[in-house]
């Protein structure tokens, strides 16, 4: 997949997924345009700036799905387990159209680039769709998406409250007394933001799963000002440095994945030494929550499906579910073998910043929510099958937990449910009610007028249908409905009084499952004692 962020946003206009809105836009209006829209919104006159901007390019579950050269937004997680398993290592390119316009020093003003407020408790504007490159001298290449806060025209601060490479690679240069060089590239296309946003383990290069993802090499750019590459076809890239002032600097406030508006982060200071861009370039303003949750969704997908395997656990599907903001929450439901349910609940809550686990049996529908909860009313016992892990790791966004000091990481609790039939229970208690004759009565044909034929009347005849139904019976319990079927050619009332007549005279019986039987026989259920 040769497509790049410009081909992308032709695609979306191909597709009717994107506005051109040419007429002048004040940018204070642009986040809450483009959240009322079912669109996708390209900006060309901003007021006061020289560049347009463009937002909402992967807002949707469609959009999604097309950044990502998917049918399905489904397909998304077998091409980015695609990229895991076959990674193409990235190729540096001469000549990036980003170094067409090239600011150093005094002339780098982030002021001069049309970068959104979004919410009304935003504490400034704040880049959000950086797709940041930063290089440890153990670990290697560390690629992620990280939120920069405007503090003054070549100031920012980085969003890395939460644990991740990005934060160890900071801590680690703090630790040595040095900044921590980073390139952050804005406008890159949805697979290059889907490869950063995996939280590959350490040593391993995003940008690498990013090209297996492609089916080619991500290709990359020198910096001019820092020892490291950049986003070769990106719009525009920063070339800075996390300062060695730990997490001293308070920032925000802004809208969350959560759907909430954080709080107060404390972070480092980031100076940006260089911004270089295309003359002709587009701003790309990632829209919260929604332009994350859809990415974030997959690669939570994989996480877990690997674990699972890893468990050894049969997997039929998962839900990371958009209630649970794509982060927290995840419906698995398992071909389960005993024991397994609990298996399932510790591999998944292992995976990234899972907070809460449902582990259902594979009738259960994990992406139908009154399903679910109906598992949960009729599998589970609390005592036995709710499982609370205190002191793990948590995501400091987690608006529930208590406040901590500033750059302490904070720990929660992880809670699984195990919903499946537990061990013992007999099946028969969880077959669901399925009517009789739902394959061929169908509704809309008697509305059109169907009618069924009348069976022959059988009145008169109750000893002699009771004795052919004992006979059926003696050789293989029947349920009643399978009764009332084989011998449809009599009328019902007949069969139901030749059943009764059976009833009396003591010869019928029911068996475990409750089928009808030959009191006596091998299949009858043991009466109980008062009988």
């Amino acid at each position: 997949m040769t497509e790049n962020f410009r081909d992308f946003i032709e695609h979306l206009r191909r597709e009717k997924e994107l506005v051109d809105i040419r007429q002048a836009v004040d940018i204070r209006h642009i986040a809450t345009l483009v959240d009322q829209s079912p669109h996708a919104l390209l900006f060309h006159d901003v007021i006061g700036y020289g560049l347009p901007v463009v937002s909402g390019i992967i807002r949707t579950e469609r959009r999604a799905a097309l950044g990502m050269g998917c049918e399905k937004y489904s397909e998304i997680e077998g091409k980015l387990r695609h990229g895991i398993d076959h990674p193409v290592a990235p190729r540096r390119r001469e000549n990036a159209p980003h170094k067409q316009v090239i600011k150093l020093g005094d002339d780098v003003d982030l002021y001069s680039l049309p970068i959104p407020m979004s919410s009304i408790y935003d504490g400034g504007p704040m880049i959000t769709a950086g797709v940041t490159i930063a290089r440890d001298p153990e670990y290697g290449v560390n690629c992620g998406i990280y939120r920069f806060i405007v503090k003054e025209k070549s100031l920012t601060g980085i969003d890395i409250v939460t644990p991740n490479n990005m934060r160890l690679f900071a801590q680690r240069a703090f630790e040595a007394g040095r900044p921590c060089p980073i390139s952050i590239s804005i406008g890159t296309h949805p697979i290059e933001i889907m490869g950063s946003g995996f939280r590959a383990p350490l040593g391993v290069d995003e940008m690498s799963v990013a090209g297996g993802i492609r089916g080619a090499p991500v290709e990359l750019a020198a910096c001019e000002t820092i020892d490291l590459p950049c986003l070769a076809d990106a719009e525009i890239v920063l070339e800075a440095e996390i300062l060695p002032t730990g997490w001293t600097w308070p920032e925000g406030r802004f809208g969350e994945f959560t759907r909430l508006m954080g709080g107060l982060h404390w972070n480092p200071l980031v100076k940006v030494k260089a911004i270089t861009m295309r003359k002709d370039a587009i701003y790309y303003a990632l829209h919260m929550p929604w332009e994350n949750t859809w990415l974030a969704g997959p690669t939570r997908y994989t996480a877990i499906r690997a674990a699972l395997k890893n468990a050894g656990v049969q997997v039929k599907d998962i839900n990371v579910t958009l209630g649970g903001c794509a982060f927290w929450h995840a419906v698995i439901s398992v071909k389960k073998q005993p024991g397994e349910g609990k298996n399932a609940l510790l591999a998944a809550l292992s995976v990234m910043d899972l907070k809460h686990v449902v582990v259902v049996d594979d009738d259960i529908d994990v992406h139908n929510a009154m399903d679910v909860e109906w598992a949960i009313a009729t599998r589970v016992q609390g005592d036995r099958d709710v499982i609370v892990i205190p002191g793990a790791r948590a995501k400091p966004l987690d608006p529930s937990l208590p406040v901590m000091p500033p750059g302490v990481v904070p720990t929660g609790a992880k809670v699984g449910i195990d919903a499946t039939i537990g061990e013992g229970i007999p099946r028969e208690r969880f077959e669901r009610i399925a009517y009789a004759y739902a394959d061929r009565a169908k509704i809309a044909d008697y509305v059109a007028g169907k009618a069924d034929a009348k069976p022959a009347s059988s009145a008169g005849k109750t000893e002699a249908l009771a004795a052919e139904i004992l006979a059926l019976i003696e050789r293989e319990p029947r349920y009643y409905s399978q009764i009332a079927e084989h011998f449809a050619a009599h009328d019902f009332q007949s069969v139901a009084r030749a059943l009764g007549r059976l009833h009396a005279d003591g010869k019928l019986w029911q068996d475990a499952r409750g089928r009808m039987c030959v009191r006596g026989s091998s299949f009858a259920a043991v009466p109980p004692a008062h009988h």
